[in-house]
Order: structure tokens, then C-alpha cells, then sequence
């Protein structure tokens, strides 16, 4: 048996990750049309039954949203993008009874714009500040045409020190 690449083996893991994530969705979607009375309850309500579908209110962690219940549901990389939506802003989705995900800001955290370069290293792209690097979604690459070595301005939270994520603000 041949190995795979380690590009490959992240994919796969990438895949499966958003499978679990999918299939949770669709099992909490099933209980909410079948009514069967079971409403998940967690801190602050911020899960509640609707007839307008399931709503979840959750925190975006640079990627997907997290859950009260520790659970991940994956934000639209191209709404994420567009929406410049930064690690730790606060975020509501509503499941709805045909099965689609609809995702809103809520509870945007303090930001900063900062300048930096565009990196691409391990299959992810990165903007250095300062020294630091900050992880950005792959669709914001694409939608802004960024290479490798240009100058972007990003935004990022401002009481969080140990940020991973950054959101591309405009190409410069």
C-alpha cells in the first residue's frame, strides 16, 4: 500500500470533518421536523426550536461556527470572506425545515485593520504582521487575486492576542 500525500491525508481529513459536521445537522434537522419535543437547551437559549427552523447561535472560530454544544457547522468560506467575519464574532444559524443553512452575524468582537504580506506555506495561506502570522480563508485569496508576497490589509480582533485567523479587508 503506497502512501498518500500529506496533502492528501489533510483533504481526507478535511472531508470527513465536514461530513460529521453535515450529518449532525441533518440528525438535529430530523428531530426538529418530526417534532418529537425535543429541544436542546444551552446556556443563554441559545439553541431553540422555531417553526421557522432550528436556531443555533454559536461563535466563528476563523472557519466554522462552534456551537453551545461544542458541536461544528461549517460557514460558507465565500460568506465568510465577503462578510470579513473575524475569529470570535458571534454568529446565528437557522437550520430551516428544507435543510438549508442560514448563517448571520450577530455579535461582531472589536477589530483592527493592519497591514501585512501574503504567505503560503503547508497548503495554507497566511498574512505576516509584525512578525506574526495570521491564517486567511483560501476563497479570499481567490476573490481578491492575491499572489504570494502582496501587501493585503486584514482585520483582526482586537482583545484576542492569541487570534489564529485574520479576514482580508482589500488588496493593496
Amino acid at each position: 500500500m503506497s502512501e498518500l500525500p500529506e496533502k492528501q491525508i489533510k483533504r481526507l481529513r478535511s472531508l470527513l470533518q465536514d461530513a460529521e459536521t453535515n450529518l449532525a445537522a441533518a440528525k438535529e434537522l430530523l428531530n426538529s421536523v418530526l417534532g418529537d419535543g425535543t429541544v436542546i437547551t444551552a446556556p443563554h437559549d441559545t439553541v431553540v426550536s422555531d417553526p421557522d427552523g432550528k436556531i443555533i447561535e454559536g461563535v466563528f472560530d476563523g472557519q466554522i461556527m462552534i456551537g453551545p454544544d461544542g458541536k461544528n457547522y461549517p460557514v460558507p468560506a465565500n460568506y465568510a470572506s465577503k462578510s470579513k467575519l473575524v475569529e470570535g464574532d458571534l454568529m446565528k444559524l437557522t437550520i430551516t425545515p428544507e435543510g438549508k443553512f442560514l448563517y448571520k452575524q450577530i455579535g461582531p468582537v472589536e477589530r483592527k485593520t493592519v497591514i501585512g504580506t501574503l504567505t503560503h506555506h503547508d497548503d495554507k495561506y497566511y498574512v505576516e504582521v509584525a512578525g506574526r502570522e495570521y491564517e486567511i480563508l483560501y476563497a479570499s485569496v481567490t476573490y481578491f487575486h492575491l499572489r504570494e508576497g502582496s501587501q493585503v490589509s486584514v482585520v483582526i480582533p482586537v482583545n484576542n492576542a492569541d487570534a489564529q485567523w485574520a479576514a482580508v479587508e482589500a488588496a493593496l
